[in-house]
């Protein structure tokens, strides 16, 4: 198969040629071959590339840690201005836009409503159309196939950097895809255009695509994570490690306080499809319960199709606030720009599901709703912008 970034010199929109381009890029924005799209670009015949910018984790992922900011520079080997949207701002300024026509977006998402992503594209295609700028998207596969979607849908009374608009956490969609619900529900003057891939099908997880896999982010160093992710990502918003300073992020979890036997027997109370639980201690050496030995467990996807990474999470965090209420606490705000409200509720879209798990809703009670919410989000608006069969 190939990227959109395989292909964009073929599939140039013709009245863009010669357009002076900014670029938005991170470390996974590479061909099949591995070449960086700032070296493909540097190449290409067809524009004239004149700034780069970078998103959370920076261009190259040089920030490790989950919402430490970084500082624009200029790029030593091309003399380019490289610009933060993960700093004072998110969004473009004006000047930041003013030496170019064409902004173009190729970043490599993971399929979860929580990566941030998505959301500095959003804002990228505000402010061109703010200030009449083109928007070209080079499309990438979602990591975890585009057929399955999972998860609550986000309550605008919760938009924040981890869910600007209405998506279901577990997508199932492509960048593309994304940005063409944005341009049409949101951005209809922008001047917009998606270079599609060519060979993927939704019913692809990336390691059918026979493409390389390269982090997208420090804390996304497989497939693997990006499985479960959609569920493990809440437990950002609880004091519950969820494997950050481990070499497994998000699939160990766990904290100081929890004794993996009992971890593990209230778990398997759920019956959760597709997956396995492994007992075991960890000791993190940087974020929560750093240096501490930890009692937790690992998670071990046996069946991808069936697992269901939203519901697990969920699963997970009631179980260890059942079993360790003097202990467990939900974490305070801020957390990624937003300074009032809660993190668990912003990564929900809701607080719904922390009132839920405190009042002792069940996880089938639970289920019910955000499936409806999904069923809802998929009929009315998601089907309308799928690219690909």
């Amino acid at each position: 198969m190939q990227l959109g970034l395989d292909i964009f010199e073929k599939h140039w929109p013709k009245k863009l040629g010669g357009s002076r381009v900014g670029l938005l890029v991170h470390p996974a924005s590479v061909n099949r071959k591995l070449e960086h799209a700032v070296d493909c670009f540097l190449k290409s015949r067809k524009i004239e590339l004149k700034a780069l910018f970078g998103p959370q984790h920076g261009i190259h992922g040089e920030t490790q840690d989950n919402m430490v900011e970084w500082q624009g520079f200029k790029n030593k080997q091309t003399g380019l201005l490289v610009y933060s949207l993960y700093s004072h701002t998110r969004k473009p300024e004006p000047s930041m836009l003013k030496d170019i026509d064409v902004m173009v977006i190729d970043v490599q998402d993971i399929g979860s409503r929580y990566y941030t992503f998505i959301w500095t594209m959003e804002l990228c295609m505000q402010a061109c159309d703010e200030m009449n700028k083109s928007v070209v998207i080079l499309d990438r596969p979602n990591p975890l196939g585009g057929i399955l979607t999972e998860g609550t849908v986000l309550d605008m009374v919760y938009a924040s950097f981890v869910g600007q608009r209405p998506l279901s956490v577990r997508h199932g969609m492509t960048i593309g895809e994304i940005a063409s619900y944005f341009k049409n529900e949101f951005y209809p003057s922008l001047d917009f255009y998606v270079i599609k891939m060519k060979g993927w099908k939704r019913k692809m997880w990336f390691n059918e695509t026979t493409l390389p896999w390269v982090m997208p982010s420090p804390n996304m160093p497989t497939v693997d994570t990006a499985t479960v992710y959609p569920g493990m990502c809440l437990l950002e918003g609880t004091n519950l490690s969820e494997g950050r300073g481990t070499t497994r992020p998000f699939e160990i979890f766990g904290a100081s306080f929890i004794e993996p036997g009992a971890l593990i027997k209230e778990l398997k109370k759920f019956k959760l499809p597709g997956v396995n639980f492994r007992p075991m201690y960890f000791q993190p050496t940087f974020q929560k319960h750093a240096n501490k030995l930890c009692g937790g467990a690992q998670i071990h996807v046996i069946n991808r199709e069936k697992f269901k990474p939203f519901k697990t999470g969920v699963a997970i965090i009631k179980a260890i606030h059942d079993l360790y209420r003097e202990y467990f606490q939900w974490k305070q705000p801020p957390y990624e720009y937003e300074t009032e409200k809660m993190p668990i509720d912003i990564l929900a879209g809701t607080d719904r599901l922390r009132k839920d798990i405190e009042n002792g809703k069940s996880i089938e009670y639970m289920e019910e709703w955000w499936k409806e919410q999904s069923f809802e989000f998929q009929k009315k608006v998601r089907k309308r912008f799928l690219i690909y069969k």
